[in-house]
């Protein structure tokens, strides 16, 4: 089973990322859980407020990548 999320902006493709690899990925940082963020392509780690990009339906799981996430932007 395959999770779609359209990107933001101006590109109209669709972002695809595979739902058994969504269930086995893990934070690099502290090996928790992930939440799929559809609407921003990106994997968000709530115990270290990361986020974790995707690209080209590739998630990018390298810690130097992430972005913080503000406790106002982390998913409910």
């Amino acid at each position: 089973m395959r999770a779609s999320v359209k990107k933001s902006g101006n590109d109209s493709r669709r972002s695809y990322v595979d739902k058994k690899l969504l269930d086995i990925l893990v934070c690099p940082a502290c090996k928790g859980p992930l939440i799929y963020d559809k609407k921003k392509s990106e994997l968000v780690c709530k115990a270290d407020r990361l986020a974790y990009p995707i690209r080209d339906d590739i998630p990018v799981m390298l810690e130097d990548e992430a972005r913080q996430v503000a406790e106002e932007e982390l998913p409910k």
